[in-house]
């Protein structure tokens, strides 16, 4: 049996230019955090030959092109398992719709199970390549590269796309202690709107000529924001939040809604510095700065909605369970 261990991520500021049709003009940056919640796959050799699968549907199968989950379809194929395995898919926080990276995620987590299961070790940025691979380039879904390099990488990063497809990685140098003060002044509160990324991404990408300049702003906030952050001025990534999101309900109006903005305006009337959607927008959750002395005024001013306790976490996608028999492989 094996088990891996893969973290979400809440994205700060450069959301949008991780897309081809930005950094294949010019190149993209976002800064990004995972967090301590997680998608687990477990992964199991059965006796016969069958594939069974067990998600939000039970799936069983004879060969990997009869499984409906397209994402265990394709991990399958690519890590050249053909049969004989049990796989469960387990999640801290509801994959669909979260803003929170959390497909990237079970797909980096699929291949680390996977070539564990076969005994094969894998570089993490192979992991974050191939997830892309099926992803944008198999499955074709209109979302950029950051989510699967943030699950596999981990931690707080600044992540750089170039025109020829090579990604780079700049870990922000933040003491523990630090990042943990950092963490601390940041809440995530559940909307209660559930929504596909997909055609906000797909029109995002259909814009992209007209809205631009706009993400360029978007992308230079990137190392500012890191210059101010590694220089231990947390409160400067509220007020980056709030520029942040203001530039991002630009681009389109579906990214926010009359209920979002309410909640928005709730916790900034209340004392929070700044925020965002996490992800694409339109839903999902939102990410807020509030420091800690102002915190409860935060949360009594948006009781209503389900608030996620979470911290920073510095690691990517891991094996936490490893118990194989060469008789199985």
């Amino acid at each position: 049996m094996i088990i891996s261990k893969t973290p979400l991520r809440i994205s700060f500021v450069g959301g949008g230019t991780d897309l081809s049709s930005f950094y294949a003009k010019d190149f993209g940056s976002v800064l990004s955090s995972t967090v301590d919640k997680y998608v687990y796959v477990i992964i199991k050799a059965r006796f016969d030959d069958l594939i069974y699968i067990n998600w939000t549907k039970k799936e069983r199968v004879s060969s990997p092109d009869e499984i409906e989950h397209d994402l265990v379809r394709e991990t399958l194929k690519k890590a050249g398992i053909e049969k004989g395995v049990e796989i469960t898919t387990l999640a801290d926080i509801p994959s669909e719709g979260s803003g929170l990276g959390s497909s990237s995620s079970l797909t980096v987590g699929l291949l680390n199970a996977f070539y564990a299961f076969k005994g094969i070790q894998v570089s993490t940025e192979r992991l974050a390549r191939e997830a892309c691979e099926i992803e944008i380039d198999i499955l074709g879904k209109p979302i950029g590269k950051q989510d699967q390099y943030a699950a596999a990488f981990g931690g707080l990063n600044e992540i750089l796309f170039y025109k020829d497809q090579s990604v780079k990685i700049n870990k922000i140098k933040i003491p523990n202690d630090k990042l943990r003060i950092l963490g601390s002044n940041l809440l995530l509160f559940y909307t209660d709107i559930t929504r596909k990324s997909d055609p906000i991404l797909s029109k995002q990408k259909e814009k992209t000529e007209s809205i631009f300049n706009t993400l360029e702003i978007m992308r230079n906030q990137v190392p500012i924001l890191k210059k101010h952050l590694e220089n231990g001025k947390n409160d400067f990534l509220g007020y980056t939040l709030k520029q942040a999101w203001e530039l991002k309900k630009s681009l389109l109006s579906s990214i926010s809604n009359e209920k979002i903005d309410e909640m928005y305006t709730k916790a900034l009337n209340a004392g929070a510095y700044g925020g965002k959607i996490c992800g694409a927008g339109g839903g999902g959750f939102l990410l807020i700065y509030v420091p800690r002395e102002k915190q409860n005024q935060v949360r009594k001013a948006l009781e209503g909605y389900r608030e996620v306790p979470f911290m920073l976490d510095k690691y990517g996608s891991r094996i936490i369970f490893n118990q194989m028999s060469d008789y199985w492989r």
